[in-house]
């Protein structure tokens, strides 16, 4: 292939390779650098229900996108920050806010971290009583082992 004919193929594939970038942010921005800057702030709130452990501010899937729009539609309506809030709370319960309430329905999720961590030292705890004891009397070797313990040095030096 010659300088001629290359340079317009790679120029093709440049454009076609960068066509993706155009599809990224196509969310329409609240026209109040103020409310923007709460509807940010909210989105890092509320987690993403696909990727899970994502905020909503960083996903890219389409759930995401639609849970930012409806937080710019709710400050652009008027509501503060407790009824957004509120708003996502009443649709997918506590687990959508990325730090959830210590309440009775979330007792598990804060303490199944610190139970697992319990449960795994009385496991270990208990292997380690279990396991035999090495003495000095299981290292010792037997008469006939020490026999051809020798034999083979004094092949060996």
């Amino acid at each position: 292939m010659n300088r001629k004919t290359a340079t317009p193929l790679i120029a093709l594939m440049l454009v076609l390779f960068s066509l993706p970038a155009l599809a990224i942010f196509t969310e329409k921005l609240l026209p109040d650098p103020a409310q923007e800057a709460r509807a940010q702030h909210r989105m890092r709130e509320f987690r993403c229900l696909v990727c899970q452990n994502q905020a909503i501010s960083e996903s890219h899937a389409d759930l995401a996108r639609d849970m930012r729009v409806i937080v710019r539609e709710r400050i652009l309506a008027g509501d503060d920050d407790d009824a957004v809030r509120q708003y996502f709370v009443a649709r997918y319960g506590d687990w959508v806010l990325l730090d959830p309430p210590l309440n009775s329905k979330t007792y598990i999720l804060w303490g199944s971290g610190g139970l697992i961590l319990l449960i795994g030292a009385v496991l270990i705890f208990f292997r380690m009583r279990k396991a035999p004891k090495v003495t000095a009397g299981h290292l010792s070797l037997s008469t006939t082992e020490k026999d051809d313990l020798e034999r083979l040095m004094r092949e060996q030096g």
